[in-house]
């Protein structure tokens, strides 16, 4: 049976590290992990260049039904992010502009929501980023209880309250707190081998040769010839 709970304190982990997963993106943070954490890839976000990082605060809801986003606002703390899942499938506009003053107002760095989310000019302009299944303008009742803070799945992903979520225009991915530290160094040391990369290709090297693809490429027996007629 479905808890009906909130649970007020969660762990949060060091804002250093947190802050260090933001700017290396979710590409370099989902592959620092072993290509794993990442939602589906049609959470999307409502306007491009948004880049975010903080802790979940999770919240199970209804479809079509906002009530526990309301319960949710209060448990969140600045850098936090507000993470919702659902009981079944949606695309409702389950979130937006008030209940996002209301999140702004409190620090919160952005909303991933598994259904729909509205009042996307107003959002854009408030700087608030949303990343959701859809947009859309249908609105939404208040007569189911979910929960806030206990694990939820989000677009296929499993959040755990208190593990950060990355977030910019290549989607979502979560990272479990115990390994916020671990990931954050992996990730950067992925950034700092790829800058040194990326210097080399730009002088004109091929990727073939800086990243020594070739004997992996010629070991499966791959070939070059001259002309087709060297078949």
């Amino acid at each position: 049976m479905m808890k009906t709970v909130v649970v007020r304190n969660i762990p949060r982990g060091p804002q250093k590290a947190i802050d260090a997963l933001r700017v290396a993106g979710v590409a370099t943070v989902h592959e620092a992990m072993g290509r794993s954490g990442l939602m589906q890839p049609y959470m999307r976000p409502i306007y491009a260049g948004a880049c975010i990082a903080g802790t979940a605060v999770t919240a199970l809801a209804a479809p079509g039904d906002n009530w526990m986003l309301h319960v949710a606002v209060e448990q969140c703390r600045a850098n936090d992010v507000l993470v919702v899942g659902l009981m079944g499938d949606n695309t409702d506009g389950m979130i937006g502009d008030l209940i996002s003053t209301s999140l702004k107002m409190r620090g919160v760095k952005g909303c991933v929501i598994d259904a729909g989310c509205r009042d996307v000019r107003i959002l854009t302009e408030m700087g608030f980023p949303v990343w959701s299944r859809a947009i859309s303008a249908r609105g939404t009742v208040k007569e189911t209880v979910g929960n806030v803070n206990l694990p939820v799945v989000c677009a296929g992903a499993l959040v755990n309250p208190g593990d950060v979520i990355v977030a910019d225009d290549d989607g979502v991915v979560v990272v479990p707190f115990a390994d916020i530290e671990k990931v954050a160094a992996l990730a950067l040391q992925r950034t700092e081998k790829e800058d040194k990369s990326r210097l080399r290709y730009e002088a004109g090297e091929l990727v073939l040769d800086v990243a020594g693809m070739r004997p992996g490429l010629a070991a499966r027996g791959l070939v070059y010839v001259d002309s087709i007629n060297d078949l």
